[in-house]
């Protein structure tokens, strides 16, 4: 298990866009098991959308890869380099994720070549599909 510290020993990614609070689980090079507490104090409730906040889908996806990161750059050979995003195929939304909920993030990489890497990923909140890939 790794907390706010243990992330940040691994990802680059720093508050405010630091997207995930703690990992459950990873094993590097093949997957991890993350988490994000939603809070109603994040910046983007503020204008997405005033009266009803709904956490941004694309935020979903970068916790998801902030997810997958921590698999890919925990490994000994990708230590201190940065996992860049290279895209998303056949994504779908099935909840919005509102403040309030904890949001569980699981990826397993189905592909890696160095730092890059391709994931299924899945995004739940008590066990209801938020996103998922």
């Amino acid at each position: 298990m790794l907390d706010i510290n243990g992330i940040m020993d691994i990802i680059p990614q720093r508050a405010p866009f630091l997207m995930i609070d703690r990992v459950e689980e990873y094993t590097p090079g093949e997957g991890a098991i993350a988490y994000k507490n939603i809070c109603i104090n994040e910046p983007h409730f503020a204008g997405h959308f005033p009266g009803q906040p709904i956490m941004p889908g694309v935020l979903i996806v970068e916790a998801l890869a902030q997810t997958g990161a921590v698999a890919i750059l925990s490994m000994e050979e990708n230590k201190g380099k940065n996992a860049l995003f290279g895209g998303i195929d056949k994504l779908r939304f099935k909840r919005p994720v509102v403040p309030g909920d904890l949001l569980k993030l699981e990826v397993k990489i189905i592909k890696r070549k160095g730092p890059i890497g391709v994931g299924e990923a899945i995004a739940t909140v008590d066990g209801q599909i938020a996103a998922k890939r």
